[in-house]
């Protein structure tokens, strides 16, 4: 079973190291099996490539056994360039799953971002024999919004990565848009049940 929880002041990130990793630790602690961060987009933006890596390899060395997801906030990013390099950099640091979005911003996750960071993935597996996962999030909101990141994901990485240990979407609202359809097709069924 999954327990995940968001760590290390998110949204913002915008706090000390030493309360980010405690903040983990606690989480971890209480039973997180995964954790989601944000990099620390302000320091990323200011060419401080150093102190963001730093600050992923510093939490992921407590997160022991659970999964780490490091969120690129890939709107505030400025180009392809930028999101190309976050990506790398998360996943030299120690990022299990990269992700677009913590959804707080605009734009959210997009089909640019995802085919730059899937390539990514693919670049990092290749050098380093090791699947990292991928995680479009916000702003997903429409099954047809799901097929193409699924087919970003297919066409970049393959099928062996469609998996839900190295992809998934973050779609809330999207899951809330097939809960309500799901429950308007059971008013006009009945009690004809389909799960």
């Amino acid at each position: 079973m999954n327990r995940a929880v968001v760590s290390a002041s998110f949204p913002s990130a915008q706090t000390f190291l030493e309360t980010k990793v405690e903040e983990t630790k606690r989480a971890v602690f209480f039973g997180a099996n995964e954790v989601d961060i944000v990099i620390s987009v302000g320091e990323f933006l200011e060419g401080n490539y150093e102190f963001v890596g730093n600050e992923i390899t510093t939490i992921k060395a407590v997160t022991g056994k659970a999964h780490l997801k490091v969120i690129l906030e890939t709107g505030a990013l400025k180009d392809s360039a930028s999101i190309w390099k976050a990506s790398l950099l998360a996943m030299e640091a120690g990022a299990d799953f990269i992700k677009t979005s913590t959804g707080k911003l605009s734009p959210a996750a997009t089909p640019e971002a995802a085919w730059v960071m899937t390539h990514a993935i693919k670049a990092y597996a290749k050098k380093k024999s090791k699947m990292i996962g991928f995680k479009p999030a916000g702003g997903i909101a429409t099954v047809e919004d799901a097929l193409l990141y699924w087919a970003i994901q297919e066409q970049v990485l393959g099928e062996k990565w469609l998996s839900n240990n190295y992809f998934r979407i973050g779609a809330s609202r999207l899951a809330n848009q097939l809960l309500t359809e799901i429950e308007a097709m059971k008013g006009k069924q009945g009690d004809v049940s389909y799960f």
